[in-house]
């Protein structure tokens, strides 16, 4: 049975050859980060990317094409480079201009340390829904939470967790997300239908999640004298190093703003830099020379409260630049793994094994997950089983609305879980995890992002049960028709 819908002018790898490179990269970082105790997993993903083209060069590609494989990947994701690149900007900048040691004043001074992990989850949600962007959400609201969270004594990985949750979930229904786009485009479905559908899984887990959060802030945080005392001590340094006031929040809302008038994210976050620069220069008595500084290489302030020192020194593009080249390195490894079909061949061994929409939609998402797991890349976990599997749900007459819901979740929700993805090593350097410098624990965030990983269960569940899983209607198959739409033939499948 045909199942690619790609065309190369080379062989397809064996399975066995197509799981060599996902192997071998697999060990090397296994080793790495766990028997060397040091998570840089950039150099093991750098020698699976020189496998992958040996492998390629095996099955008669010349480095030419493999090379534009790699750069085609990397490409498509530049945005998102770029975004990172801004952040970094907007983290030391907006420190400076005080708008982040306002929101931690106001954090610390407004929310009760018990309610503190539910609230993180919504506000990020509300951001990152109105933003468009987890990445954007991640680097600025969750940067002034960790702060809170730090102040209420609450351990990192756990506001981690919560900032995680909201910020990825908000952006997988946003309409003006770039993978909530992505994935109706590869499965031929509509955006505004592809939100509702995942409607199933979300509202349950956030709902599991949001309870989750209250009964630990309820159960492991104490309010006891010595926090309070810690909360006053933060936020007297704060009043004394910076000038509070809401207005130092005007940055914060000019990015809102502009978003909410869909405004692209490059453009809203570089109007957020700007509008940061102007207050910390007329506020807080920053220098033109101080801003450029600190929009390169971060804030720096030495306080009497190690907790403000450790919190407020970051910031700046050079911060970005470890996440930076572990994402470029792990980009380029997917797009050799794309280029030389190992990818395709690994997925056409599965498709040949199910017959069944259960099957199907089991495996459409888990093939994300191992995208997203192997390739290091948020945007070839959707993309690449999108296409590989629509003709299969059309041959099934199940609505590609399963897909591109599937794919979301294992591709969308489940990047800042894999901590060499583009996602994952954006939320570690974003929130200062420090997991390079040996805070495993850290790594805790990962499980405690329950939002993330209780929407694909569910969904996973939803398939094995049959529910939320809508056939495909008559107006759906004329358009597959219509545009010529690659159909399976599954007329034997239950």
């Amino acid at each position: 049975m045909a199942v690619s819908t790609q065309q190369s002018e080379t062989q397809k790898p064996s399975l066995a050859l197509a799981l060599v490179p996902v192997i071998l990269t697999l060990a090397l970082l296994g080793v790495q980060i766990f028997y060397f105790g040091d998570f840089t997993p950039h150099i093991p993903l750098a020698i699976g990317l020189a496998i992958t083209a040996l492998v390629g060069i095996k099955q008669g590609l010349k480095w030419k094409q493999i090379e534009e494989g790699i750069f085609h990947v990397i490409h498509v994701s530049m945005p998102s480079v770029s975004v990172l690149i801004l952040v970094g900007m907007l983290v030391g900048v907006w420190i400076a201009s005080g708008t982040v040691p306002t929101l931690i004043y106001y954090g610390l001074t407004l929310l009760s340390p018990q309610i503190f992990l539910a609230a993180a989850m919504i506000l990020c949600s509300v951001v990152s829904l109105s933003l468009g962007t987890s990445w954007g959400t991640v680097g600025t609201v969750g940067l002034a939470l960790m702060g809170i969270g730090a102040g209420f004594e609450i351990p990192m990985y756990w506001t981690a967790g919560a900032v995680v949750s909201g910020a990825f979930f908000g952006d997988k229904v946003s309409p003006l997300s770039d993978t909530t786009n992505l994935a109706p485009a590869v499965t031929g479905t509509d955006v505004f239908s592809h939100i509702k559908n995942m409607m199933p899984t979300t509202i349950p887990a956030m709902l599991i999640a949001l309870v989750i959060y209250l009964i630990a802030g309820f159960t492991l945080i104490d309010n006891d004298n010595g926090s309070f005392e810690r909360i006053t001590a933060i936020t007297s340094s704060l009043q004394r190093n910076f000038e509070i006031s809401a207005w130092l929040l005007a940055p914060a809302l000019v990015v809102i703003v502009l978003a909410v008038k869909r405004m692209p994210p490059i453009p809203s976050l570089f109007a957020g830099v700007i509008a940061g620069a102007i207050v910390a220069v007329f506020t807080q008595g920053a220098g033109i020379h101080d801003i450029l500084t600190y929009a390169n290489s971060g804030y720096s302030i030495t306080t009497s409260s190690d907790a403000i020192n450790s919190l407020l020194n970051r910031g700046g593009i050079q911060s970005m630049m470890w996440t930076i080249s572990l994402i470029l390195i792990a980009l380029g490894f997917g797009g050799a793994l794309e280029r030389t079909g190992c990818l395709e061949a690994i997925i056409s061994a599965i498709m040949t094994k199910v017959t069944t929409f259960k099957g199907v939609q089991t495996s459409a998402t888990l093939t994300s997950v191992a995208t997203n797991l192997v390739a290091g890349d948020p945007y070839l976990s959707i993309a690449l089983p999108g296409r590989m599997y629509a003709p299969v749900y059309r041959g099934m007459k199940y609505s590609t609305l399963n897909l591109s819901r599937a794919i979301e979740e294992g591709g969308t929700l489940v990047s800042p879980l894999v901590p060499w993805n583009a996602g994952g090593a954006f939320v570690i350097g974003a929130l200062g995890l420090s997991i390079g410098d040996g805070n495993f624990e850290n790594l805790l965030y990962i499980p405690l992002a329950f939002a993330c990983w209780v929407s694909p269960v569910l969904g996973l569940i939803y398939a094995q049960l049959g529910f939320f899983s809508p056939k495909a209607t008559a107006e759906e198959q004329a358009r597959w028709k219509k545009n010529d739409e690659l159909v399976m033939d599954y007329s034997t499948a239950k």
